[in-house]
C-alpha cells in the first residue's frame, strides 16, 4: 500500500467536506483502480491533513494524472492556497479498524 499525504486550506467559515465539490471530488477519487481511502484532519479551523491510500505506487502515480482536471474544476477554486504535498510513500503500518 502506497500513501499521498497532502496539506490544503480553505475558507473556515465554509466547512470543504460539507460542499457538493468536495463529495464530487470524493467520488471520482473514490471510483480510481486501487483507490484504498482517504483520512482527513482537521488540524486547525480551515487547514487539512489529507492522507490518501493507494494499492500500488502505479496506482498512486495513475491517480495523479486522473484526477488533475477534477480537482481544478472542483476543490482547487475553494483552496485559501495551493495544496502542499508532504509526501509519498509506503506504507509500513497500518492498522485502521475496517467496519
Amino acid at each position: 500500500m502506497f500513501a499521498v499525504i497532502r496539506e490544503t486550506s480553505y475558507d473556515p467559515e465554509n466547512p470543504i467536506h460539507e460542499t457538493p465539490e468536495f463529495r464530487e471530488f470524493q467520488l471520482e477519487h473514490a471510483n480510481l483502480e486501487g483507490y484504498q481511502g482517504t483520512v482527513v484532519v482537521e488540524v486547525e479551523p480551515g487547514r487539512f491533513v489529507t492522507v490518501t491510500l493507494w494499492h500500488t505506487a502505479e496506482h498512486m502515480r495513475a491517480a495523479r494524472g486522473a484526477m488533475e482536471t477534477v480537482v481544478e474544476r472542483t476543490i482547487s477554486p475553494l483552496m485559501a492556497s495551493p495544496a502542499k504535498l508532504i509526501g509519498t510513500g509506503p506504507v509500513v503500518v497500518n492498522d485502521l479498524a475496517t467496519g
